[in-house]
């Protein structure tokens, strides 16, 4: 043996995994002695000395692995402690493997008392165990919203609890074995509550604002309305009052669009559900939308899907909004004698239908899709073809259409046109119970 091999074999000589090769070696001793007092044959010794050879070397290889995946799981464990995050792993038959310090913190459990333990939905029941029962089974706790699609891993979820007031983020995931059996979950789990409660006084904030501001907006635009009726006022005058008229209705309008999304993101928006045929909701919508399309040379066109009754529960009032901006927007950043198609499908295998609003337009940059339904984002594009718009249309169609329990998206191609997906749930039990904090 070198040097190098004798350093390793030092460093875990004192290690559990070399125990078969520090037995061996006393079987080497006593064979060395029977050869020394000549009652046993020299090939004897020699073979024991290679078998001990093989197996200290694979002893050492052993622990050295041992020794390796212990450093490894001891650096896990050290990062899964400190995250800030909380993290849970439990098995299939939902023992708690492990629990880390931010958990602890958010469950208000003491983890000697939760490893090992069956975490069942019985436990609910009980104050000490409800939080954490009820985000192991979030279909036990009082508001739960899906920002995933359901069945698909990982799964994320917004869970709310009035008891203690607390809103969490929930990320589960499977693990697996080599083979592909599910061995457990993992839970991921954010404590939002503190930034629900800034979300919140932010709205406010500019609910009251935006109050403020619309009194007097109202006051003049009735002043210049006057004005420009008026037929004593010169012709002059009127056009000026026309040409206010205008800029003051749209301030006015940016205005109800503030109080709009800080009503949908306090939760306080309301919504009037109406069980509905969504194939005449959306002939009569695409019908007061023909004239507006015209004005900008675009064909509007509707696609059935071969389907006359599909049955949702719906907003009427809302719905109709998200789905006139969505159209509006195809219609605005189209090309000259361009066409808009807005399809309606079941999805398969899955309880909801899918509206697909399809357009030959301008398209959208790959680095604007990810940000596309977020609070006053407009693609640079967008802007140079209508000058004209808040950034809060996208935003506020997707916090309706998951307050009616689906889901938006978009995909594009730059020049070649854009296509808006958003699903309806068929199964009303999918439709979440009262409206949430709309948080990206």
């Amino acid at each position: 043996m070198n040097n190098k091999y004798l350093k390793v074999v030092a460093r875990y000589a004192g290690l559990p995994g070399m125990r078969v090769a520090w037995a061996t070696l006393i079987l080497l001793g006593i064979s060395l002695l029977l050869v020394i007092s000549k009652l046993s044959d020299a090939l004897v010794f020699i073979v024991t000395l290679l078998i001990w050879i093989a197996v200290l070397v694979n002893s050492v290889y052993s622990t050295r692995l041992d020794v390796e995946a212990g450093a490894s799981s001891k650096r896990m464990e050290n990062i899964i402690s400190n995250l800030k995050d909380g993290v849970v792993f439990y098995d299939e038959n939902f023992r708690v493997l492990i629990l880390n310090p931010a958990a602890e913190t958010i469950f208000r459990v003491d983890k000697k008392d939760v490893i090992g333990k069956i975490v069942g939905p019985e436990l609910a029941a009980e104050s000490k165990w409800r939080l954490i029962a009820q985000t192991l089974f979030p279909s036990l706790a009082p508001l739960v919203v899906w920002k995933s699609e359901a069945g698909q891993y990982p799964q994320i979820i917004d869970v709310s609890f009035t008891d203690p007031m607390m809103d969490l983020r929930v990320t589960t995931d499977r693990l697996v074995d080599a083979s592909g059996r599910i061995t457990g979950f993992v839970k991921i789990i954010r404590d939002r509550t503190s930034e629900i409660r800034l979300a919140k006084t932010e709205s406010e904030f500019v609910t009251v604002t935006a109050h403020q501001l619309r009194t007097p907006l109202t006051r003049l635009n009735w002043s210049l309305e006057s004005i420009a009726s008026d037929p004593e006022a010169g012709g002059s005058a009127k056009d000026l009052a026309k040409t206010a008229l205008q800029v003051s209705g749209k301030l006015l309008k940016t205005v109800d669009d503030l109080l709009s999304v800080s009503k949908m993101e306090s939760g306080a928006l309301g919504y009037a559900f109406q069980d509905v045929n969504l194939i005449s909701f959306i002939n009569t919508q695409l019908s007061n939308l023909l004239p507006v399309a015209g004005a900008y040379g675009v064909n509007l066109y509707f696609d059935r899907g071969g389907l006359d009754s599909v049955p949702v529960r719906i907003d009427p009032d809302r719905l109709g909004l998200a789905l006139s901006n969505l159209v509006d927007n195809a219609i605005k950043y189209n090309t000259p004698n361009g066409s808009i198609t807005v399809k309606v499908e079941r999805q398969t295998n899955r309880p909801y239908v899918m509206i697909t609003v399809s357009d030959t337009g301008i398209g959208i940059p790959p680095e604007a899709l990810k940000k596309l339904f977020t609070k006053f984002f407009r693609a640079e594009n967008a802007m140079s073809k209508e000058t004209e718009g808040t950034g809060l249309g996208l935003y506020m169609t997707k916090g309706i259409i998951e307050r009616h329990g689906g889901h938006v998206w978009a995909d594009s191609i730059l020049g070649r046109g854009t296509n808006f997906y958003f699903t309806l749930p068929l199964d009303f039990n999918l439709i979440p119970p009262r409206e949430t904090v709309n948080l990206l």
